[in-house]
């Protein structure tokens, strides 16, 4: 299942809902991507899809200094998963793919 594209991403932690946007593309046969929220644009490591699985690393300096790891399903243009930092409990990702919508370009 393709993945490549704008995903915006709600991640609902202990702290609070956060909306972030993750852009995944293919580059020389591999996916990389890019996390874009809380005024930084951060890259995706290991970016990994098998079947509809998609998992990926990053790490994030706001709200606090902390290395996620992500596990979501693809079902078409929605996405559903967790996020874990460490030994912090897994928080719940959910995604919608952005379709050449008016403002696609805007970034939380």
């Amino acid at each position: 299942m393709p993945v490549e594209g704008t995903w915006d991403l709600s991640v609902a932690t202990p702290i609070g809902r956060i909306k972030a946007v993750a852009e995944f593309r293919r580059e020389k046969g591999a996916l990389t991507g890019t996390a874009h929220g809380a005024g930084e644009d951060v890259p995706l490591g290991d970016v990994v899809l098998d079947g509809d699985r998609l998992s990926w690393n990053q790490s994030i300096t706001k709200p606090m200094r902390l290395n996620l790891a992500f596990t979501v399903q693809i079902d078409g243009d929605t996405l559903t998963g967790t996020s874990r930092a460490g030994r912090l409990p897994a928080s719940k990702v959910t995604g919608v793919r952005r379709t050449g919508r008016a403002g696609a370009e805007h970034r939380p």
